[in-house]
């Protein structure tokens, strides 16, 4: 198998030897325009080093001439931007020395990073056989995988590479179980040539059983006032008590060793899948150090790319899907709800230029990688593909997430919640638990009592709360760690994309402007609840 361990850092060590940076190797993809891909690498210190681009043909496109700057002797350059295609030839030559690249290609290049839902390969995912095959198909998708590793200090190349730029095949695709490639990241650039139909480049960098602080600067866990070690000794250690927190915890040790060092890299997006170590670690901090990930990757990459990576880079990631049933522990969905900073749906006001695939209802009992680990990694990637080409890609009228509710008016003689939504709606299942209704003078007493639905209709859901008189202050749907069956939720759109989970309070009438006495009711605002904020 075509497993690889390079020791990228040797060229510094040997102080004259001419090389490419470690992530640099024939079959790549660099970043196409409108932006400029980055090329670094290594050299004697003072000398002069030539990159040459060529076709391969030998027709020279571009020359750049650049210095070899130190410590620790390495040269860069900014390429031009160029058109999607090729195949090139890119060499580095440093007086008769002569390093060369071959069947480059530009297109453009995604990073997908996280932990153990990521890191699941082909080999592991629902219909498996059949994808390995397909990976003939697509030989313009090309995959890079960085090897697990951990530093103290921020690392500036990647110290061990699982794979090498290749061209997709069912070996590399599927060469064990959490090692490389990973299928989330995989369909994700499938899905993406079958739309723009040209080459994709799939950077994977991802370690299971790791929390978002391990993949956090300094810089980031700092904006959200936590400490470094962040007074836990179970983050600190390499070692947790709980089996999901099996991966290094120590805070930024993997932003150090496998984020860091990419940051020269020119990228069009970035695909995260993380969040279920967080379930069971500082699990209401996710809602600052997610968006506070976000903002940090952004602005790291951006100038450690000379400018080349947009400062509001793309950023996709996966909603958690499901782990145990009739769990009464609410972790997970509040997780969930912080992976969207408490606001619902993405992108908004707190995460700007992100999208977001909902899981919530791919859950799979049976997978023989543990319930926490769901096979259906297809539908996963379809949806987080079509918030790709909405968001990063601007393509209009398409739509990318389910349908969300925009008002609500309560019938308090007929003991009615109608709760509006911005979509058509699809019922598939009137599930009594589906929603929840908050029934309480005293916010911190709340009870949550079942809402069932009574019925559907075009954009609308009548809820039956006779229960609550006139108390309505909260509306939940889909608070549950196992929400529903298979694709089973209750409310979908046509398009088969499920309403996400969420939780809402509802401000009655005479307590803000714009919350009216109307003939079928009371009008009632919604609003992201502000619940954790008050500690409940």
């Amino acid at each position: 198998m075509a497993a690889w361990v390079l020791l990228a850092l040797a060229p510094v060590a040997a102080g004259v030897m001419l090389s490419f940076a470690s992530y640099y190797g024939d079959h790549m993809v660099l970043q196409k325009e409108p932006a400029g891909a980055v090329v670094w690498g290594y050299g004697e210190l003072g000398a002069a080093v030539t990159v040459t681009l060529s076709r391969d043909g030998g027709l020279i496109v571009m020359k750049k001439m650049v210095q070899v700057k130190g410590p620790p002797g390495t040269w860069t350059t900014v390429l031009d931007p160029m058109d999607q295609g090729g195949p090139y030839t890119l060499t580095a030559g440093q007086g008769s020395e002569n390093v060369t690249l071959q069947d480059i290609y530009f297109g453009d290049v995604w990073l997908c990073s996280g932990q153990s839902n990521m890191a699941m390969t082909v080999l592991q995912i629902a219909n498996a056989s059949q994808e390995l095959v397909d990976a003939a198909h697509y030989p313009y998708v090309r995959v890079f995988a960085a090897a697990p590793a951990c530093s103290d200090v921020e690392l500036e190349d990647l110290e061990r590479i699982d794979l090498l730029w290749s061209i997709p095949t069912a070996e590399n695709l599927g060469h064990g179980n959490f090692t490389y490639f990973s299928a989330v990241c995989w369909l994700l650039g499938r899905y993406l040539y079958e739309a723009l139909r040209y080459p994709i480049g799939l950077v994977e960098a991802a370690w299971g059983g790791t929390p978002i602080e391990a993949w956090s600067s300094r810089r980031a866990l700092q904006a959200c006032g936590l400490p470094e070690d962040m007074g836990s000794p179970a983050l600190s250690s390499s070692i947790s008590p709980h089996r999901h927190l099996s991966g290094p915890q120590t805070p930024s040790v993997l932003w150090n060793a496998m984020i860091h060092p990419l940051l020269n890299m020119t990228l069009r997006g970035v695909a995260w899948y993380q969040g279920e170590a967080n379930a069971f670690l500082h699990t209401d901090q996710y809602n600052c150090t997610f968006p506070a990930l976000i903002a940090d990757w952004r602005q790291a990459f951006h100038a450690g790319s000379a400018g080349q990576t947009e400062p509001l880079l793309p950023f996709g990631f996966m909603q958690l899907s499901t782990y145990r049933r009739q769990s009464p522990d609410d972790s997970f969905t509040r997780l969930r709800w912080h992976q969207t900073a408490d606001l619902g749906v993405v992108p908004n006001a707190r995460m700007p230029g992100t999208f977001m695939a909902v899981a919530m209802d791919l859950c799979d009992e049976r997978s023989p990688y543990g319930s926490i680990h769901p096979r259906d990694k297809q539908n996963v990637a379809h949806r987080l593909h079509l918030g790709a080409r909405a968001v990063a890609y601007g393509e209009k009228d398409l739509v990318f997430q389910g349908p969300y509710p925009t008002r609500a008016v309560l019938e308090v003689t007929r003991g009615l919640l109608n709760v509006t939504y911005s979509q058509e709606l699809i019922c598939r299942r009137r599930d009594t638990r589906a929603f929840e209704v908050c029934c309480s003078s005293q916010p911190s007493l709340c009870a949550w009592l079942p809402a069932p639905v009574v019925a559907v209709e075009s954009r609308t859901v009548m809820l039956a709360v006779a229960g609550c008189g006139t108390l309505v202050l909260g509306l939940r749907y889909a608070w549950a760690e196992w929400p529903c069956e298979y694709q089973s939720c209750a409310l979908y759109n046509s398009q088969g994309l499920p309403t996400p989970p969420f939780l809402l309070d509802t401000l009655p009438a005479g307590e803000t402007p714009g919350c009216l006495e109307t003939a079928g009711g009371r009008e009632l605002l919604l609003l992201p609840s502000s619940w954790f904020s008050r500690g409940i």
